[in-house]
């Protein structure tokens, strides 16, 4: 099988670093890589070029770290690989100074929540001085309080609301701001409204439907008709006498009954 010429899949990065702190460089490479070169401004670089400097390569990862740097240390930094079938080489900067503008290590992110959720937008942010955060909804800044909190965790600034509702929706930044500048990010938040369940209703059955449905059930049959009452507007009407014919008969009204008269001899 033949060896392939070394290729960066991590390259370096460019360092600004407070005058004073660490500075690491850092890349990573294919393998095999039987030689790993370090260079500042096109020449070798080694310990004794550059007293106090770290050097490792293990498993593919080639660093280099300045434990203290000074304005000396500014420059270009390189790494190169080299193996039977070739090089590869990766450069960056070195800056030392006594300030540093932010910057976003993380960024905040458009995000879609339900209705009473809890958001939570992150920041990352670096910069020397040490920026100060503020975060804003569609330009009005956001104070701390019960709703909206604002916390610190080392470089990560995070905004938290306890419960969203669909009037927080809209544009979100964050701004980062010290002695040498200012850096923005910019999200969108959408909260979504719950939706409003359908109201149950009741169907209300008369006793009349009630009634009708049974005589339906039993086979349509025609009701009894049921006599009227008397009226009470003529208490001095006789009443009506209907002859017995074997026994006793019921009257029109269905709360009294009449007997015939006995017939005079």
């Amino acid at each position: 099988m033949s060896t392939q010429a070394p290729t960066f899949t991590q390259p370096l990065q460019s360092v600004v670093a407070l005058e004073g702190s660490a500075a690491t460089f850092e890349a990573q490479v294919s393998s095999p890589v039987p030689e790993v070169s370090w260079f500042r401004d096109g020449q070798v670089l080694s310990a004794a070029a550059l007293p106090g400097v770290q050097i490792s390569f293990s498993d593919g990862r080639a660093v280099l770290r300045i434990p203290a740097v000074t304005a000396a240390h500014s420059g270009r930094f390189s790494v190169r690989a080299t193996n039977g079938a070739g090089q590869a080489t990766s450069t960056a900067e070195l800056l030392v100074t006594e300030t540093a503008p932010p910057t976003f290590l993380q960024r905040l992110q458009t995000s879609s929540v339900r209705q009473g959720s809890q958001v939570r937008l992150n920041v990352r942010v670096t910069g020397i001085p040490t920026p100060v955060v503020k975060f804003y909804r569609e330009g009005a800044e956001i104070q701390s309080s019960a709703d909206f909190q604002i916390l610190q965790d080392g470089d990560l600034y995070s905004l938290l609301i306890a419960e969203a509702f669909p009037e927080d929706s809209g544009t979100y930044s964050a701004t980062a701001t010290n002695s040498s500048g200012r850096a923005t990010s910019t999200c969108e938040l959408l909260v979504q409204e719950e939706p409003v369940p359908a109201k149950k209703t009741k169907t209300v059955i008369s006793a009349s439907q009630i009634s009708q449905t049974r005589i339906t059930r039993l086979g349509h049959k025609t009701p009894p008709r049921v006599p009227p009452k008397p009226s009470s507007k003529s208490p001095t009407q006789p009443s009506l006498v209907y002859k017995v014919t074997g026994g006793r008969q019921q009257s029109p009204s269905p709360v009294r009954h009449v007997k015939a008269p006995t017939p005079t001899p």
